[in-house]
């Protein structure tokens, strides 16, 4: 098989793959980002702030759900199979609304990127989040960039020995934090706490305690930038939700270029902006260079920006060489046109229109749920029994679900064929209906055999509803099955 080389001749593809320029794999260059201040950056620490207090604070949120009853505001119960959010409560045979707001979580990641591109990944994405903590602590502890490539470059001594140390071991304490806090979502955060430092939890525990806080240390520590540009998904086909009026960090080529040297106090007139000082890539979490366009490793977190505008103002020049703004308005600006702000767009009003039906179907299912539930299994084999006087008897096992935390009485009935009596196997005799008690919080399982008189013209599968009601509370439910009985 023939193929094209470099120099646009033909040849084997043994023989492009060994004329390829460079390696086909390259070591990672290690990123070294500056400090900077602006408004992105105040804006950064204002979202890692409140977002890793609802983190760890969240755990240690009570919420009285009376007697019994786990009072942890947000809590998965493993071991009591359920999930509570504060007055909500989710059973497992209800998990899709946790599918729901999965769904409607990442439709809201779909219509915010459509209108302001990766504010996702640059501001609340969880390593994002723990790699500008964790890069804080670098700093505080190593120096600025230049100091910490000077560090890095020294041979071992000393003084090398203890920053690093220092810092692994400040930066294993937060993991530690995290994976620990991460624990307390499913068990109940002081008791989790105690049994951690007192080495009364169990393997379990301390097992997934151990592999959030090495996945943490590994992916905010080591990883960084390349979780961002390996290992996610999400740059891969984000793209996909962008257009040309999506709001993007983008680089004023039409204003910046060609770039040169300049001094403080120069004048801009009749050149580029872009005085070429390096800024903008020195202070990048990614380490690109936003004026090479647009890129796949920009998380688009804007720290560029405040780079840029630093620099700027010290030129007093004007602003926003590097800027946040859409393709087309910088399309406009070349042409000296004027700019705008699109937002109503198709994509948005379609991402906003599912969003909406999404959250209304969802809060109105929460709304009308009641605290009654049934579920009917009917027996396959055998689908009926013939009795001696000729009666025809199905086999069912039925769940009463009683969601509220008191015990209740339920009365059972059958819909659907007239004279049927119900047997409910251990609970008194047979009759047209069968008095039931279910306690709170619970799931009471039945076995019900339905038993009606032989009928030529009753067909050989019937329709029928079991139908549950506490009198206390008028709620009812009710499940739809069928009767069989012989082929006519």
């Amino acid at each position: 098989m023939s193929a094209i080389l470099n120099n646009g001749q033909a040849g084997t593809l043994e023989e492009v793959y060994t004329h390829v320029e460079g390696p086909l794999y390259a070591d990672r260059v290690k990123v070294y980002p500056q400090r900077i201040r602006g408004l992105f950056r105040r804006f950064k620490w204002t979202v890692l702030c409140v977002l890793l207090t609802i983190y760890y604070v969240t755990p240690w949120l009570r919420w009285d759900r009376g007697p019994g009853a786990p009072d942890q505001a947000v809590l998965v119960d493993m071991p009591g199979r359920r999930i509570y959010f504060f007055w909500i409560e989710i059973w497992p045979q209800e998990i899709y609304y946790l599918a729901g707001v999965m769904i409607l979580a990442a439709i809201a990641l779909f219509l915010v990127t459509s209108l302001f591109g990766r504010v996702w990944c640059g501001f609340s994405c969880p390593q994002t989040v723990w790699t500008d903590l964790f890069m804080w602590i670098e700093r505080i502890i190593e120096g600025d960039r230049n100091k910490r490539i000077k560090l890095d470059q020294s041979k071992l001594s000393s003084e090398k020995i203890v920053k690093k140390v220092a810092k692994h071991g400040t930066w294993l304490l937060i993991a530690f934090v995290t994976g620990g806090a991460w624990i307390m979502y499913f068990n109940d955060a002081p008791t989790v706490v105690r049994d951690i430092f007192t080495g009364a939890a169990g393997s379990t525990v301390y097992g997934f305690t151990a592999l959030f806080t090495a996945t943490t240390y590994v992916l905010a520590g080591w990883a960084r930038e390349q979780v961002c540009i390996y290992m996610c998904p999400w740059p891969r086909f984000q793209a996909a939700m962008f257009d040309e009026h999506t709001m993007l960090v983008t680089y004023e080529a039409w204003r910046g270029e060609p770039r040169g040297k300049a001094k403080a106090g120069s004048s801009p007139e009749g050149r580029g902006h872009c005085i070429d000082c390096g800024l903008c890539v020195r202070v990048c979490p990614t380490g690109i260079d936003i004026r090479s366009g647009q890129q796949l490793d920009c998380i688009g977190c804007g720290l560029c920006i405040d780079a840029c505008n630093s620099v700027m103002e010290k030129m007093n020049w004007p602003r926003e060489l590097i800027t946040y703004d859409s393709l087309s308005n910088q399309a406009a600006r070349t042409r000296g046109e004027p700019a705008s702000l699109n937002l109503l767009r198709p994509r948005s009003f379609i991402y906003a229109a599912v969003l909406l039906i999404g959250v209304s179907a969802m809060l109105l299912s929460l709304g009308l749920r009641g605290g009654l539930e049934l579920t009917v299994q009917p027996d396959r084999a055998p689908l009926f029994v013939q009795l001696s006087d000729g009666g025809i008897q199905n086999g069912y096992t039925l769940k009463i679900i009683n969601k509220m935390r008191e015990d209740r009485n339920f009365a059972l009935s059958l819909d659907g064929i007239p004279g049927a009596n119900l047997n409910v196997v251990g609970h008194g005799a047979e009759g047209p209906a069968a008095r039931l008690s279910v306690k709170g919080d619970s799931v009471g399982s039945f076995r019900v055999l339905v038993r009606a008189a032989a009928d030529a013209q009753r067909p050989n599968s019937v329709a029928v509803s079991f139908v549950v009601s506490d009198s206390s509370s008028s709620e009812t439910s009710s499940y739809g099955t069928y009767f069989h009985g012989p082929q006519k």
